[in-house]
């Protein structure tokens, strides 16, 4: 069995061949979503298809141990059917909804018009960047392609492209078939099985809010607002909040739905990583340009192939939120559990752990990303409130070492 709490740079198909069997109690990942994302060519190998991989991941989760593994809108099916193909049990599919998202669609009218030679205009502007202010440099005159096109051909294309822009992202929940005849007997032997409710409830906004609560479709009298249970129908509302849903919601999405139905809204928020949350520890790094699948280091008078790509210290493109990360274990994590992330990336799945006072194991085969991702473990914190919360001491070393860490961090 391999060291808990560590990183491992290497591949995760070699790695995790040296953990025991029935020896992790959950995965929480975001493999390569299989489209060559940016010219990344990690990002187009095959791996979150192939079903000796997620072989591996049911070897080594307990009975009854939960995987949660983020994927593509367009490619999630297909990893989906690997994973079930594997042996889990596919539960249920998490949406994360969010309102940031970039389109990434191709301009058909343009394309015409460069497909029949006609060059557009372009139209000069002062170009202003804070990498470039930082280097000491003066702004200088860009342009950009006029996008009125220019052939009768293109014309009668104008507005039309080739993709909508990306608003969720899938995250399957599945399960490793449980060992013993009931959920009940599961739970008590391997402490797998089950998901944290409670644990993951979604607070009340207000006592109001508490003692109407909130039916899960309008009613016929008031189309904009939430219905109000009924007595008995569905039982008494939790003290703790609403039950968990498969939606979580960034701000954006959050604050429409919270407009629309007069701040009722019934899903956990969670807002894209910032800027200052994915460089957390990384102050000593250097900045680098990521590009077509290459990581510049910039210095002095380099500048971006294209006006997109701007210095990052964490340039990892697919980093996730430490608040999304730690729901998700928190919903699929026992007290004292073992989190297996077998694409590490830059670490926040980590990261989450350590704040909530569980262990993990994690595995990157990238020397770069493994790097960021050692620094940023390495400068957090456990936070005392969070592990009260989510990781219930049950036995006295457990209580021995929660008392030290929080009269550690008074």
């Amino acid at each position: 069995m391999l060291e808990i709490n560590k990183i491992y740079n290497m591949d995760c198909l070699e790695g995790m061949k040296l953990l025991d069997d029935n020896s992790i109690d959950n995965i929480v990942t975001d493999p390569p979503y299989e489209l060559g994302f940016m010219g990344k060519k990690w990002d187009s190998t095959g791996i979150a298809y192939n079903v000796e991989l997620w072989k591996e991941c049911l070897r080594v989760l307990k009975p009854g141990g939960h995987l949660l593994a983020f994927g593509g809108t367009r490619t999630y099916h297909r990893m989906v059917c690997a994973i079930e193909d594997a042996g889990f049990e596919i539960r249920d599919c998490i949406q994360w909804l969010y309102g940031s998202g970039f389109p990434k669609s191709h301009d058909i009218s343009k394309a015409i018009d460069k497909k029949l030679g006609a060059e557009r205009n372009r139209i000069k502007f002062a170009q202003s960047n804070t990498w470039r202010e930082k280097e000491g440099r003066m702004d200088r005159q860009a342009t950009i392609p006029d996008n009125n096109p220019v052939t009768p051909e293109a014309q009668q294309w104008d507005g039309w492209g080739t993709a909508l822009k990306p608003a969720n992202e899938p995250i399957v929940l599945a399960r490793k078939p449980i060992s013993e005849k009931t959920i009940a007997e599961n739970v008590l032997k391997w402490g797998t099985g089950g998901l944290n409710i409670d644990g993951c409830r979604v607070g009340w906004k207000d006592e109001r809010d508490r003692k109407k609560g909130w039916r899960a479709s309008p009613s016929n009298d008031d189309k904009n607002e939430y219905s109000s249970f009924k007595s008995g129908s569905f039982g008494k509302q939790n003290e703790q909040g609403r039950f968990p849903a498969n939606v979580i919601l960034d701000e954006e999405a959050g604050r429409m739905l919270d407009e629309q139905q007069k701040g009722a809204s019934r899903f956990f928020y969670c807002a894209k990583a910032s800027k200052k949350e994915r460089n957390m520890g990384l102050e000593d790094m250097p900045e680098v340009i990521s590009n077509d699948g290459r990581d510049e280091t910039l210095a002095s008078g380099n500048m971006p192939h294209n006006r997109g790509n701007v210095p990052k210290k964490n340039h990892h493109p697919t980093v996730k939120p430490i608040k999304l990360m730690e729901y998700l274990i928190t919903l699929i994590t026992p007290p004292n559990g073992i989190v297996l992330d077998p694409f590490f990336g830059s670490g926040t799945t980590g990261i989450a752990a350590v704040n909530l006072g569980f262990n993990y194991i994690g595995f990157e085969l990238d020397k770069t990303y493994y790097n960021i991702a050692t620094k940023r473990i390495s400068n957090i914190t456990p936070e005392p409130e969070k592990l009260i919360k989510t990781d219930t001491p049950n036995t006295q070393e457990q209580l021995t070492w929660l008392d030290e860490l929080l009269e550690v961090s008074k």
